[in-house]
């Protein structure tokens, strides 16, 4: 049932009033250089937070062994001694509503060089209507909205009149396993949203993404003799080009998926570290690098990886020293498999009337080109998955920033939808 026109405006009142206090929360947890592995001090400060609210607290280190037999798995290779997890969950006296799943995740990409950035990247910097710092947009500053926006429910003596979970998860800008985790621990509702930055609008469909690292072993000589020794990182130049023509292949399938026949390149392929050598006077022996690349939903991670280790297979057929001796592959990341969105649902025909409601225009889809943790509610979950957020700019950039003003009215959505989807029930 919707709501009605008072409580609505009285609800997007409440979180402009909180809003200033949000901003304060989402300073104080971008100050936390929650990079891979150094999530755990950011994960303290959001438990205490919730704990301090009133949720039930559990805090976890993920086991692989728990999940690494499970088909949305993507392999490691570090210790996940500090890959820390939190939920808090949030029950009403008497259930009358439908649960719901509030996700983010803590975890940053690396800041990069500190000299491109204008001001220190785990300084958050207030200029206006943006508010800057690594992983402020992507994603802290929807973590405080998804908070945020039942407090100002609780601001207005209600809470939701169903389970809500709030969840902090870890590893999504790498593998996923932290969604994963949180999933097989038991943590499913009705719906989940996830404020990822999707400036304004919800993601109909995504694409899976695998991480995997080619090593190229060739014949040291002196570089006086290098005529007859194999040159690795040359060879990894050829390789590169080769899987370049894969990427190509690939997106010239577009027109075979739905939802991503009118994007010019779906499919993008990226060697993001190359490492290769050990003396500027001896020919190279070895190298290796590392790559990440899209696939479209409905392809199986392990039939993607097939094919790339058969292309470079053939690849290396070509070159001489490497026919014999082929490139080493090793998936360590990301194994996903996109997904798709199906129209329609009763989830989201809540959250569009709750964006008219915020934003007075109507609730756009779009589709993107980039992993995302909805995969891991949809395909596994089972449930339908709003990925809806922000308005950002540079995120895995320099000055990466979020606008303010779009953060208040997707706080204003989200309180609008749980009102609506899980109902309120007085304090």
């Amino acid at each position: 049932m919707s709501l009605s026109p008072e409580l609505t405006q009285k609800i997007l009142a409440a979180v402009e009033e909180g809003f200033e206090e949000q901003i304060d929360f989402t300073e104080a947890l971008g100050r936390y250089p929650s990079l891979r592995g150094q999530e755990a001090t950011a994960q303290d400060f959001l438990h205490d937070e919730l704990k301090k609210r009133g949720y039930a607290m559990d805090r976890w280190t993920i086991e692989v062994d728990d999940i690494r037999h499970h088909p949305g798995f993507s392999p490691v290779e570090v210790d996940y001694s500090n890959a820390i997890n939190v939920v808090g969950t949030l029950r009403p006296r008497e259930e009358k509503g439908k649960s719901l799943v509030l996700n983010g995740h803590v975890d940053v990409v690396p800041e990069g060089p500190l000299d491109m950035w204008s001001s220190p990247p785990f300084e958050p910097r207030r200029d206006g209507d943006w508010l800057y710092g690594r992983g402020i947009a992507d994603m802290k500053a929807g973590i405080a909205a998804n908070i945020y926006a039942v407090d100002a429910l609780k601001r207005l003596g209600y809470r939701p009149a169903a389970t809500v979970y709030q969840q902090s998860v870890v590893e999504e800008e790498c593998t996923g396993n932290g969604a994963l985790a949180a999933l097989l621990r038991g943590y499913n509702a009705d719906a989940a949203i996830i404020p990822e930055p999707e400036d304004d609008k919800l993601v109909r469909a995504n694409t899976g993404v695998l991480w995997f690292r080619v090593r190229v072993q060739g014949v040291p000589v002196h570089v006086r003799e290098a005529g007859s020794g194999a040159n690795a990182i040359e060879a990894a130049y050829e390789l590169i080009k080769g899987l370049r023509a894969l990427e190509a292949a690939w997106n010239d399938q577009k027109g075979d998926h739905r939802y991503f026949e009118e994007l010019d390149h779906p499919i993008n392929f990226n060697v993001g570290k190359i490492a290769g050598g050990d003396w500027a006077s001896s020919v190279p022996a070895w190298c290796e690098f590392d790559c990440r690349i899209a696939l479209y939903p409905g392809i199986r991670a392990a039939d993607a990886a097939r094919e790339i280790e058969d292309h470079l297979r053939r690849v290396s057929d070509g070159i001489p020293f490497l026919a014999n001796n082929p490139p080493q592959v090793i998936f360590n990341g990301f194994f996903a498999e996109g997904y798709m969105l199906e129209e329609g649902t009763e989830a989201e025909e809540t959250l569009a009337r709750a964006h008219m409601s915020s934003y007075a225009k109507p609730l756009e889809s779009f589709v993107t080109p980039g992993y995302l943790d909805g995969r891991v509610f949809v395909i596994y979950g089972e449930t339908p998955c709003l990925v809806y957020g922000p308005y950002s700019e540079a995120i895995h950039g320099f000055d990466e920033r979020v606008k303010l003003s779009s953060v208040k009215r997707v706080t204003g959505t989200i309180a609008l939808f749980i009102a609506e989807w899980c109902g309120l029930e007085e304090i």
